[in-house]
């Protein structure tokens, strides 16, 4: 931005300085067509001046944009303000809700509202499914071992090959 601004007033120094050199030449009177009628005057300085009138439309043009984008930015800038905000609501809402969840079933873990929690229930489940497996593992090693035992003995003390 500093060297935009630095570029603008270089710019203006020189048009300045053009002017004041060469201000005879833009006050000379000299005749300027209208289109309906024809008047004497000098043509330099209507030149100047309409180039000063646009350049001032050209700022005028400039800041009302600036304006316009700012005040959208700050209405974003709120709008996801309070978006963030709800969210943060939400999630924390959420939070709670999970540690009551979870408060109430460790509650239950314990025994302190006096009924096994569905948590224990499927633990106990499991458990004994898995005492389950085991033991139905441990009977089939146990007779694929005796099995080959038996294989070993009949053949003699010898695999068959």
């Amino acid at each position: 931005m500093r060297a935009q601004i630095v570029l603008v007033a270089v710019v203006v120094l020189l048009t300045l300085i053009f002017t004041v050199a060469n201000w005879p030449a833009l006050s000379a009177p000299a005749p300027i067509n209208l289109l309906v009628t024809e008047v004497q005057g000098p043509l330099g300085l209507v030149i100047l001046g309409l180039g000063a009138v646009l350049i001032a439309l050209f700022v005028l043009l400039v800041l009302s944009l600036q304006a316009s984008v700012l005040l959208e930015t700050r209405r974003q800038s709120r709008e996801l303000s309070a978006q963030r905000e709800l969210a943060d609501k939400a999630e924390a809402s959420r939070f709670t809700e999970l540690r009551q969840m979870l408060e109430q079933e460790f509650a239950t873990l314990k025994g302190l509202s006096g009924q096994p929690g569905e948590l224990l229930e499927r633990l106990n489940r499991l458990e004994t499914g898995l005492r389950q497996d085991i033991h139905d593992t441990g009977n089939s090693l146990s007779a694929y071992i005796g099995e080959l035992e038996d294989r070993l003995q009949r053949s003699g003390g010898t695999p068959h090959s």
